[in-house]
């Protein structure tokens, strides 16, 4: 993922963040992601732009839960943090491109992050960039091996 060629690896994070967050909401407003990210809506417009311009955007579409297609590889990450670092950690962990969610917990663990990745390494890719946080203390990170669901009733 960040280590491919033609990947991300050239944009700032922030341009990494803003992809980000449009491929988690592509009909997020340039209002939102100013506000998100604590930028002026001129900034935020004009890095689109020029993610666009670069080719590193290629097209805004719908995609159907249908037409998804599935993640290969799922986890669950635990992780520990320093106590006043919560919501600048949670911000830059949904910066990740492979972080679903972002849950607060209680217990041992600080928070729980989602993910999924078409394989090991994007899993692996977004594990090391997590724990380079500043403020993460800790993770330990469980690969979900197959999920079970109760039957539907009728």
């Amino acid at each position: 993922m960040w280590g491919e060629a033609g990947s991300e690896a050239h944009l700032d994070e922030t341009d990494r963040g803003l992809l980000a967050a449009l491929r988690r909401d592509g009909r997020a407003s340039v209002s939102e992601l100013a506000a998100e990210f604590g930028l002026a809506r001129a900034t935020v417009r004009a890095r689109i732009d020029r993610l666009v311009s670069r080719g590193e955007i290629i097209g805004f579409t719908v995609l159907t839960r249908s037409e998804a297609p599935p993640a290969a590889v799922r986890a669950v990450m635990m992780l520990a943090i320093e106590a006043r670092a919560t919501d600048r950690v949670i911000a830059r962990l949904l910066s990740l491109p492979g972080v679903e969610q972002v849950h607060t917990t209680n217990g041992q663990w600080d928070l729980m992050a989602e993910l999924a990745a078409r394989d090991l390494a994007e899993i692996d890719d977004t594990i090391l960039h997590a724990r380079r946080i500043e403020g993460i203390q800790r993770t330990e990170t469980s690969l979900q091996l197959s999920t079970r669901r109760p039957a539907v009733r009728l």
